[in-house]
């Protein structure tokens, strides 16, 4: 039986349509719909060319990365390998999903983001009288513009160095790389969080030791977290990004030491702790700070396009210098619902 997919001509030029990536040209030309119940149900349609060339890309049998350049068309293929083994990356050391409420896809590289900053007697719960004025909450464009910032990586490496590779192997450096160019992002958004968007809403910052936080300078105590927790009503504080040394501090607090919540970290990884916040460690954040944010309301992230591979130099097999990028940047939606704690 003849499929669709083994008879779509593969090309260069289907990397450069403006709007759709290499993968949504593919799905337009060979719809994953039209496989149910067929042995190819549940592949995508960048899969589905894989096995028309006999590709493995995973696990202990995978191919060497000569196998994509077998013929003028697999090496076509090669490209998004690059792409997602990165985009996968990325998502393995990703902590933006967890500090961003919402992701917005924008095609440019300046964004004009909304905000509302509610004064106090707007925050209050009112009783409307029949026939009164019915309290207001005023949304408005940012005054200034969120520029997007291009990071990435460069890919230096002959086709001769890597060509008798397996792909499982060259995947995991790629991956690393998606991990790089994550912790650039984040590092991006602790800037807008800590120092605003260029609009004026840079976050609330507290020390240890002044008179809302209390205790002694260099010192963190559960009652220093305390009053930080407590100064971000009406917001919940839900999450904490902690640099490493104070990560230790917070360890080492009595409140940090129940054995429910040490026997959730040996079973699952994940650290909670008394306040039911969620704790990130980054070192992407300088040494005696922590973030507090509410998760659902701090932080807009504003993504132009998915990774980005020089895809010509990659089919070519020119390694040597192939830039692999992505693009992000970060808009302030409740200045209020982030504030930075300096220990």
């Amino acid at each position: 039986m003849s499929y669709k997919f083994q008879e779509i001509r593969l090309d260069k030029g289907m990397y450069g349509e403006t709007g759709r990536s290499f993968a949504q040209v593919l799905e337009a030309l060979d719809p994953s719909e039209s496989y149910r119940g067929t042995p190819y149900e549940g592949l995508d349609a960048y899969q589905r060319q894989l096995k028309r060339f006999d590709i493995r890309v995973r696990g202990a049998g995978s191919d060497r990365v000569e196998k994509f350049f077998n013929t003028t068309e697999s090496a076509v293929l090669f490209p998004e390998y690059v792409s997602r083994s990165v985009k996968t990356g990325m998502e393995e050391g990703d902590v933006l999903k967890s500090i961003a409420a919402t992701v917005t896809r924008f095609d440019g590289m300046d964004y004009r983001s909304i905000y509302s900053t509610p004064a106090e007697d707007d925050k209050r719960l009112k009783y409307v009288a029949e026939g009164s004025e019915i309290p207001t909450t005023e949304v408005k464009v940012s005054s200034n513009l969120v520029s997007l910032k291009k990071r990435g990586r460069m890919l230096v490496a002959s086709y001769e160095a890597i060509r008798f590779q397996r792909l499982d192997l060259f995947s995991v450096m790629l991956r690393q790389i998606g991990n790089e160019i994550a912790r650039m992002h984040l590092e991006d958004a602790i800037n807008v969080i800590e120092n605003g968007d260029g609009n004026d809403n840079a976050a609330a910052a507290y020390s240890v030791g002044d008179s809302s936080i209390g205790g002694t300078a260099g010192t963190l105590t559960y009652d220093a977290l305390l009053a930080f927790w407590n100064s971000f009503s009406p917001y919940t504080m839900n999450t904490l990004l902690v640099a490493p040394d104070v990560m230790l501090q917070l360890l080492k607090c009595e409140e940090f030491q129940n054995p429910l919540t040490g026997l959730n970290f040996q079973g699952t990884g994940e650290l909670a702790n008394p306040l039911g916040a969620k704790l990130i460690r980054t070192a992407a954040l300088p040494a005696g700070e922590l973030i507090g944010l509410d998760k659902g309301y701090a932080l807009e992230m504003v993504s132009a396009g998915d990774v980005a591979v020089e895809y010509d130099r990659l089919i070519d097999r020119q390694l040597e210098r192939a830039a692999i990028t992505s693009i992000s940047g970060f808009a302030k939606l409740y200045p209020e619902a982030s504030a930075v704690l300096r220990v």
